[in-house]
């Protein structure tokens, strides 16, 4: 009986280093279902081993063994240790989504039974609603979620996001620019409330408005790609294609196949009269759009199981 249960696993957690058992014989009692005797040894050995193969069967058994002895701490922190050294590996990858997912259904349970009625509580449903696609639904428990935390960081973005998603958005620009001003109001330090402003401003050709919300969100995040397109495009707009490069030459280091970013910047050396610059900027934006269709192709390829034309 896998050597009476590993000496009684090893005098009660005794643990003696000459006798720590071999990473073999704990996996088979951790799969034989003696997850109570495991896991001491389960942890011990797994912090010893070295050979990838079996660092990966003990940390896989070590994370159903938490699960099952309902001890999350502990099922996370092996998830954690397994991602670290088996980042690309499909089965830890699987693991890792069942796990979190588990550990998110109980907290969220817990959530409930303990505080049913709080803003927490309400913020989560608004979340759930999204992830349905019950835009209303959402927006209603944001709005109780402002009813009682009224200055709770990301709640007025949240809602301004959601009203401009919907299928009346234009209808709903004023309401949605509204909530992001509210939102820099309880959140100066908010660069996605000023990203979105400065581009409402934009489509509503106020250019020097969308420049100053587009730049203090470049400021307030400095690798903030879409705002740094955003200030580039409207400097642009504006006449100023020289104090437009700066931002775009940014954009394009962080993101290099961004199509949109080499197009805005090869326009700006263009509009400044740097010809060749254009042009290999020009150029780049070609590249990054085939880029961007050849990964396309083969993700739908890979969805539906077909060979890559």
């Amino acid at each position: 009986m896998i050597r009476v249960l590993l000496a009684a696993t090893l005098v009660a957690n005794g643990l003696a280093a000459a006798e720590i058992p071999s990473a073999a014989s704990v996996a088979q009692l951790a799969e034989a279902g003696r997850c109570r005797e495991a896991m001491p040894l389960l942890k011990a050995v797994f912090a010893k081993v070295t050979e990838p193969a079996q660092k990966k069967r003990l940390g896989l058994d070590a994370v159903r063994c938490a699960v099952n002895l309902d001890d999350t701490d502990t099922a996370g922190d092996f998830v954690r240790a397994l991602k670290k050294q088996f980042p690309r590996d499909p089965e830890v990858l699987y693991v890792a989504v069942h796990v979190f997912s588990d550990l998110s259904i109980r907290s969220s349970r817990e959530l409930w039974m303990i505080a049913p009625g709080s803003y927490q509580m309400h913020e989560l449903n608004a979340e759930a609603m999204e992830a349905q696609g019950k835009p209303d639904d959402a927006l209603e428990e944001y709005r109780e979620v402002l009813k009682k935390e009224p200055n709770l960081h990301g709640i007025h973005y949240r809602i301004g996001r959601l009203l401009l998603s919907g299928p009346n958005k234009d209808a709903m620009k004023e309401e949605a620019r509204h909530e992001f001003e509210q939102e820099l109001k309880v959140d100066p330090s908010s660069a996605g409330a000023e990203y979105v402003l400065g581009e409402l401003a934009r489509q509503d050709q106020q250019t020097e408005t969308a420049i100053q919300h587009f730049s203090r969100a470049t400021k307030l995040d400095p690798e903030f790609l879409d705002a740094l397109v955003g200030l580039g495009r409207a400097l642009i707009e504006g006449g100023r294609s020289g104090d437009a490069i700066a931002p775009l030459q940014a954009a394009t280091k962080l993101q290099p196949d961004n199509p949109a970013a080499h197009f805005y910047l090869a326009t700006a050396y263009q509009r400044s009269g740097r010809a060749e610059d254009a042009g290999r900027e020009f150029a780049l934006q070609q590249q990054a759009n085939e880029k961007a269709q050849r990964a396309k192709q083969e993700a739908q390829a890979a969805a539906t199981g077909k060979e890559k034309p």
